[in-house]
């Protein structure tokens, strides 16, 4: 199945910048698709709801002014994520100004809704679920959305626990749609890497954070770059869902990252990390296990030039790999 022509024809690079909660904004998704790469944010970033309008009428109005100045290099497109949960008060409200600005892509997470995913395709919107594992993949396709976003194990924030050769695997044997792999991307080798597991584009987060647009405190920022996939754990104490976060910040917060006690998964609290005095995403920072690539913290549009500078030199060595091999087999025969 081919990629809807709005992540097929409008992207430098075959990559979605995920939504960071409270970090991904205006700034850093303007700066993304600027850059050639899907930008995303959580709607529940923007606080009040009235914000959010706010919000999508600039990246609108930004991404259209650009476009007319820059034909030859267009804007890639944006994406809302939409948290829906049932603690997700304001759901039908965020679908309803994503209906206003017609905004083209949808990250859909944590449950999956039929109603919203048809009121979503009314304007043209394309649907992309994030899960965990095959039985959750299963489900969102069948409620409707168009792709899937495996986040493998890895990944930041909220990640499942399987290797992405296995979940990758697993949902090609079954779904032929588009897919963004999720875990431990970091660099344009990664992003190559990822196609190789046939995954359609690799879905970047936690190297947004440390970038210059970023909406995170510099200690975060500096955090990332001075710590490495060792510094990683694991463990759903601090919103009730299980996610990766930075060693140093659990440490900070007074608790032994090697001893942490389990969350009753009954009580999630996405926003606030209700499980612990210390709050999640505010106090104990997410971040996925690929950060040990990264040394500075530049824009977000020096990081993709990256990205795409690492991306084609991958694949110009994965092509004289294969030229060495298939000369070899030659000379054997």
């Amino acid at each position: 199945m081919a990629l809807p022509p709005i992540l097929s024809q409008r992207l430098r690079l075959p990559v979605i910048a995920s939504p960071l909660f409270i970090i991904s904004g205006p700034d850093l998704v303007i700066a993304q698709c600027k850059a050639g790469i899907v930008g995303s944010f959580p709607s529940l970033n923007a606080r009040p709801i009235s914000q959010l309008d706010e919000w999508l009428a600039r990246i609108t109005e930004e991404l259209a002014d650009w476009d007319r100045k820059n034909p030859d290099r267009p804007s890639a497109p944006f994406a809302v994520n939409q948290i829906v949960h049932k603690t997700n008060n304001r759901l039908d409200e965020d679908v309803a100004l994503c209906k206003k600005y017609k905004v083209p892509l949808v990250i859909t997470s944590l449950g999956a809704n039929p109603e919203m995913n048809a009121e979503i395709h009314s304007w043209g919107g394309v649907i992309l679920h994030d899960v965990i594992n095959d039985k959750f993949a299963r489900k969102a396709i069948e409620k409707g959305a168009d792709g899937l976003i495996p986040v493998a194990a890895g990944a930041g924030g909220h990640a499942g626990g399987l290797s992405p050769f296995a979940l990758m695997q697993e949902l090609r044997q079954w779904f032929d749609g588009p897919i963004a792999l999720s875990g431990s991307i970091a660099c344009g080798r990664s992003i190559l890497a990822a196609q190789a597991m046939g995954a359609d584009l690799a879905y970047v987060g936690s190297a947004f954070i440390a970038t210059k647009e970023a909406n995170a405190v510099q200690g975060y920022k500096d955090m990332i770059v001075e710590s490495s996939g060792e510094d990683i754990v694991y463990s759903n104490l601090f919103t009730g869902v299980h996610g990766n976060y930075l060693r140093p910040s659990i440490e900070r917060a007074g608790l032994d990252p090697n001893n942490l006690p389990e969350a009753d998964p009954s009580k999630m609290n996405f926003g606030s990390g209700g499980n612990t005095e210390a709050k999640a995403w505010k106090d104990i920072w997410g971040c996925g296990q690929g950060i040990g690539v990264l040394k500075d913290i530049p824009s977000a549009g020096e990081f993709v030039d990256r990205l795409a500078a690492e991306y084609e030199a991958a694949k110009a060595e994965l092509a004289a790999k294969t030229a060495l091999t298939s000369g070899r087999r030659l000379e054997t025969v």
